[in-house]
């Protein structure tokens, strides 16, 4: 395997970390607690935030495969349709 690895990152307001853990056959979840990274980012909730791989959506219980990176999501602070909204009407 070249990849004999994957990968969890997480991006808050103020750092950002990706944290490399050696593959073995798990779910994104499993790769999200074996990091470590939710008792570093406490603010981290699994039912709240979304998770994906390399930008594509998955579930919790995705079988992940060698190289993938599990990213978790922040919340969204506001419609992206509503934000492009207010940018146009203060132009």
């Amino acid at each position: 395997m070249d990849n004999a690895w994957i990968e969890v990152a997480y991006a808050s307001p103020r750092r950002q970390r990706l944290i490399r853990i050696d593959y073995k056959s798990m779910t994104a979840e499993q790769a999200i607690e074996r990091s470590g990274i939710l008792s570093e980012f406490t603010e981290i909730d699994l039912a709240r935030n979304k998770i994906g791989i390399f930008g594509q959506q998955v579930r919790l219980s995705h079988r992940l495969e060698p190289g993938d990176r599990v990213e978790i999501y922040r919340p969204l602070l506001i419609d992206p349709k509503e934000a492009r909204r207010l940018r146009a009407a203060t132009k």
